[in-house]
């Protein structure tokens, strides 16, 4: 938990900038105080319990909050500042009094959760904790770890695009370390089900189309109401416009502004895409760490797994190189039309990523109860591959020492 003193003696910007730190989940605010020259003393009488920050705006006496900076700087050099101004010049003379970190005024709630990141990394590799925030008055600790965004992204309808975003989510959610850290977003915007493929609380009619009618007052508190949750797993939902004409009220600024205010409280963040490839869509692709393209053995699959590829490799961010392909329902009659996986990488120039065993009788059931695979039947053949790909994802280790004839992973593993 990251502590905060903040010093700013015009009334109005001081509550704004409260009710920013108030919505972030890992500052814990310490003190603050409406006049310069008593803000040494804020900061003396808790040496005790030493701020890890201090957030100075400067510009109700610049003169006086600069000389208020030198002082503290060599008073307490390891206490970090974070200086406030719509003058450029003073943000700059700060920075050469000791102040680490400036905004412009009026402040953007991105840049100040930026800010705060980089302070918090600063201090734990200061205090030594490897990105561990250090202990404050709210009573626990918050690591500060990197977001990673998986965006799914369907080679036609009907391949599983939907099933899989929802039971990746679930199973990344109850991994202990994820806990309460794990979002999907449903960007399917005219035909999305992510909020009925499982049951989720509270379901109010906010929407992702809410939070585009409010993008420039959009705060952490309100995106956070925004998120339905299900209980089971922790996963929380941004569902898609409740009401179809919705959908053209949000746009690719709306999509980028949501995703990076999130990225700040969630550790995982996957993106459901539409097959329409919308300019919400591509923003979520340009977005994403991963793009997990899910195919299946059959022609029209493919050769749009084809065309995608070319698609994504001719961007100007080069998305290809971002791109896994997952093929599903491997060993489904129903689906497959005698394509061998050997014979599909042929096609597509590109070997196969992971591969997810046909077991619809264990899917359909568990949709059907409204639950996840990792709570509706963990065992079966589906769910054991999928908590494979999400150990892939997050960078672990496959169980080792297991008879590869028995192991669930030798479901994806053999050609």
């Amino acid at each position: 938990m990251q502590r905060i003193a903040i010093v700013d003696p015009n009334e109005a910007t001081r509550e704004s900038l409260r009710g920013f730190l108030l919505s972030v989940d890992f500052v814990w605010l310490e003190a603050e105080c409406a006049r310069y020259e008593y803000f040494f003393d804020v900061i003396h009488a808790s040496k005790d319990s030493m701020p890890d920050l201090a957030i100075v705006h400067l510009d109700s006496d610049k003169q006086r909050a600069l000389q208020m900076i030198g002082e503290i700087s060599v008073k307490y050099p390891k206490l970090q500042i974070l200086t406030i101004s719509k003058d450029h010049q003073a943000l700059l003379l700060s920075l050469q009094r000791g102040a680490k970190y400036f905004l412009t005024d009026p402040v953007v709630l991105e840049d100040l959760l930026s800010a705060l990141q980089r302070s918090v990394g600063e201090s734990a590799s200061n205090n030594g904790d490897s990105g561990i925030g250090s202990q404050g008055s709210g009573g626990f600790a918050r690591q500060v770890t990197q977001s990673s965004v998986i965006a799914i992204l369907g080679s036609r309808g009907g391949v599983g695009t939907t099933s899989l975003a929802v039971n990746l989510a679930a199973t990344l959610a109850t991994e202990p370390e994820n806990k309460e850290r794990v979002a999907l977003i449903d960007l399917d915007l005219a035909m999305g089900d992510a909020d009925i493929a499982i049951e989720v609380d509270g379901m109010d009619n906010i929407s992702i189309a809410d939070l585009a009618r409010n993008i420039e007052r959009l705060d952490m508190n309100f995106l956070k109401r925004a998120l339905v949750k299900h209980a089971p797993t922790g996963l929380s939902i941004l569902r898609h416009p409740l009401e179809i004409q919705d959908m053209a009220v949000i746009h690719e600024s709306h999509v980028e502004r949501i995703v990076n205010l999130l990225k700040i409280s969630y550790s995982h963040l996957i993106l459901d895409l539409s097959k329409s490839l919308l300019p919400t869509d591509l923003m979520g692709l340009r977005l994403a760490d991963t793009i997990l393209l899910v195919a299946q053995l059959e022609l029209s699959s493919l050769r749009n797994v084809v065309r995608l590829m070319h698609l994504l490799n001719n961007t100007q961010e080069n998305l290809g190189d971002r791109v896994k392909v997952i093929v599903n329902r491997v060993g489904s009659e129903a689906v497959e039309e005698g394509i061998s996986l050997k014979k599909a990488e042929e096609v597509i120039g590109k070997a196969f990523y992971w591969q997810i065993p046909n077991d619809s009788k264990a899917v359909m059931a568990a949709r059907v109860a409204g639950q996840p695979l990792v709570k509706a039947n963990p065992k079966c053949r589906a769910q054991q591959s999928i908590y494979g790909l999400a150990q892939s994802l997050s960078g672990k280790p496959m169980a080792v020492g297991t008879d590869v004839k028995k192991s669930p992973w030798s479901l994806f593993g053999k050609r």
